[in-house]
């Protein structure tokens, strides 16, 4: 794929997110279905709630990660920066975009390197599964520590690679390569869906290929699919209007995965603090956070989700996070 082709693609990416309808269509997470007990007599003050967790090497401050972001152009180390500088602020991790520009052109490096920003910060390097299968695992680690990053997520993505006009379409030895990758790999590793969710089958899958920690990121939030329609050509439209709201919801993909041992983050159309808390519920550890509404403060709506999670582990009698 010809470079300036992933650079316009990654500024339509901005662009589209930042302006566009591009979230599931009908489809929800269905947290809206799931209900907390509520406890009159709690006994826990507002001040014993503490959301502080070890993940990764890291200490962070709440169990919010802000992640899969974006990189590849200078638009993106921009948004990239800003990002990184809040998570540092709230102390909360930060997941760059796909380096599959930076594979091909080392130099963009410089889009997706935040550690001046966010010298304490968790930060996930990000790679599609697709590319990493094509890619021998020392490179791979090359692209983890050029950017100074904790840790690796592959991102699994067969829906938009599907809609999408420049989509790569080989999606056979993503299990191989997942197997070689965790036997080989010397930073953590996590692996993640990009809005379609993760099943039961395919958790037990990623077990026994030795992967620990998954992010579902299921349906009910941004949809890849309708990104890749709005930006792509006649068949990426017919095909996006046809799978838009194609996936598993974020609270259905978590209740699959509780027959699992894997340590599961929960994205995924997680709007408000009560949606965060229901997560937890449901077995997440970890929450990335939402793409902002166009024009909403990300530190503004930061702190009123970190207040209302407070107030939700108080009346469902919650010392901890997780």
């Amino acid at each position: 794929m010809r470079d300036a082709t992933i650079e316009r693609r990654k500024r339509s990416h901005l662009d589209l997110c930042a302006t566009a309808d591009v979230e599931h269509h009908e489809k929800t997470t269905l947290f809206e279905e799931v209900e907390f007990v509520h406890d009159s007599l709690s006994e826990v003050d507002l001040a014993e709630v503490d959301f502080s967790i070890e993940f990764l090497g890291r200490k962070l401050a709440a169990p919010f990660l802000i992640t899969g972001m974006t990189g590849g152009t200078p638009d993106a180390a921009a948004v990239n920066r800003d990002l990184a500088r809040l998570a540092e602020k709230f102390g909360i991790g930060f997941g760059l975009g796909s380096q599959r520009a930076m594979l091909r052109r080392p130099e963009l490096a410089v889009t997706y390197s935040v550690r001046r920003e966010a010298p304490t910060t968790l930060v996930l390097a990000n790679l599609g599964l697709n590319q990493a299968a094509q890619t021998a695992t020392a490179d791979i680690v090359r692209l983890v520590r050029t950017v100074g990053a904790d840790a690796l997520c592959l991102h699994l993505n067969p829906a938009q690679e599907l809609v999408q006009k420049e989509g790569d379409r080989k999606f056979s030895g993503g299990l191989r390569a997942l197997s070689r990758i965790t036997a080989e790999l010397d930073v953590p590793l996590i692996v993640k869906e990009t809005g379609c969710g993760i099943s039961a089958k395919v958790g037990r899958q990623l077990e026994a290929a030795g992967v620990r920690t998954v992010d579902v990121s299921g349906a009910g939030g941004t949809s890849w699919v309708r990104v890749e329609d709005l930006r792509g050509d006649a068949r990426s439209h017919a095909l996006g209007e046809l799978f838009r709201d194609w996936g598993i919801p974020t609270a259905a993909s978590l209740v699959q995965l509780r027959e699992t041992n894997l340590v599961r983050i929960a994205s995924g159309g997680i709007r408000n603090a009560l949606d965060a808390a229901k997560a937890l519920a449901l077995g997440a550890t970890r929450l990335p956070l939402r793409r902002p509404r166009c024009g909403e403060r990300v530190s503004r709506a930061d702190d009123r989700r970190l207040a209302g999670r407070h107030g939700a582990h108080r009346l469902a009698h919650a010392r901890r996070a997780a």
